[in-house]
């Protein structure tokens, strides 16, 4: 539980995630801090910010029996609810409901919240999210999020959902819903949602079956996440906008020549800890901009091809691999000043590479040789 000073002086912060990506939550952690946009951190006027002189009411008197509410933040975390509370404010900015015993979200849990939005203040700008994390939803009314007009950030991961909420607000940036009992993703469940570009789904028993075709049309994400789920590869017409895709801790086998075509935005690209033997020749030439890439706990018997033609890749992950031997060129350019950024990092233990053998000039291109990971093979 975030204790309450905790949660509004997050709400405050601004970090830059790796490669400038902000924004979002970074979600290789279950349990982060609120993140604003470039927008929101340089105080630039935003469509839907409220300017705090024409809010006339204040409603801060109203309080649900047993939270704690401050600065419109309303915090009814781990109190064994088994139900929304009643006598929310309706200025209230961030509802942290977290950890509780709610089942069921019902039509006008919610109602009153029109004005649930996005605060701007002298100092920082808080923007509206509703929190739902660790309960026993396993039933959402079809108008239970209608009064969230302005909802912004989703959280309603680790619950026992089997699908996606139905009519979600078209406001939102952000949905994270990992953790719960999805198995299809239809298409149309994201119809409208144009200002999407975060969603965190994994841990969900999906297969690549479960995905409809069409079922991201209309998205421009810059981020997802389907993560430990039961894919076997590469989910098809995943949105083209995509900076960051994580599918780590899958069953995926191989990389084919198609399953990168369209994704030539990508920034980070996770898949690590799958089951991945092949990746097809020319499959990393549609990535032009990848930065980093993390492809270890895999079954690779040798490092990727085309590594050396990536000129912005500073990141790559092969350790915990079957990778024998390691070539002189196989991460480098031969050409003298082809490369635009080094390598900050190449990790290659726990592979039974004879390292003593790998020629220093294999690295030529790397910034430190501390950046490279070496040696620890265990049969």
């Amino acid at each position: 539980m975030w204790p309450l000073w905790r949660l509004v002086s997050l709400l405050a912060l601004s970090q830059a995630l790796p490669f400038e990506q902000r924004g979002f939550w970074d979600f290789t952690l279950d349990d982060g801090p609120f993140m604003m946009n470039d927008e929101e951190a340089s105080g630039a006027d935003t469509s839907g910010v409220l300017d705090p002189d024409s809010v006339t009411p204040t409603y801060s008197a109203m309080c649900p029996f047993g939270c704690h509410c401050h600065l419109r933040v309303v915090q009814c975390s781990d109190l064994g609810l088994k139900s929304v509370p009643k006598e929310i404010s309706p200025d209230t900015t961030l509802l942290d409901l977290q950890n509780n015993d709610i089942s069921e979200l019902r039509k006008d849990d919610f109602k009153g919240l029109q004005h649930l939005y996005q605060q701007r203040r002298t100092d920082f700008i808080v923007a509206s999210a509703l929190v739902l994390v660790n309960n026993k939803i396993s039933k959402i009314h079809e108008k239970a999020f209608s009064p969230l007009r302005k909802l912004q950030k989703l959280y309603i991961s680790k619950n026992h959902l089997v699908e996606i909420p139905p009519n979600l607000p078209s406001s939102l940036v952000e949905l994270r819903i990992h953790d719960n009992r999805i198995r299809k993703v239809p298409k149309g469940v994201f119809s409208g949602l144009r200002n999407m570009n975060c969603i965190e789904m994994g841990g969900n028993p999906l297969e690549n079956s479960g995905f409809e075709p069409g079922a991201f049309d209309g998205l421009k994400l810059n981020y997802l996440r389907i993560s430990e789920a039961k894919l076997t590869g590469i989910p098809k017409d995943l949105p083209e906008t995509l900076n960051e895709l994580h599918l780590d801790h899958n069953k995926i086998q191989a990389i084919e020549l198609e399953d990168l075509l369209r994704y030539s935005k990508l920034y980070r690209l996770g898949l690590g800890h799958n089951q991945i033997r092949m990746i097809e020749n020319g499959s990393l030439s549609f990535l032009p901009t990848l930065r980093e890439l993390h492809l270890d706990n895999n079954k690779l018997a040798r490092v990727p091809s085309g590594l050396p033609d990536l000129k912005l890749l500073q990141v790559v992950y092969l350790h915990s691999n079957n990778i024998t031997k390691v070539g002189v060129n196989d991460f480098c350019p031969m050409g003298f000043g082809v490369k635009r950024a080094y390598y900050n990092g190449i990790s290659l233990f726990n592979n039974p590479v004879p390292y003593w053998e790998v020629q220093p000039a294999t690295f030529r291109c790397v910034t430190d040789r501390l950046a490279i990971q070496f040696g620890n093979y265990k049969k």
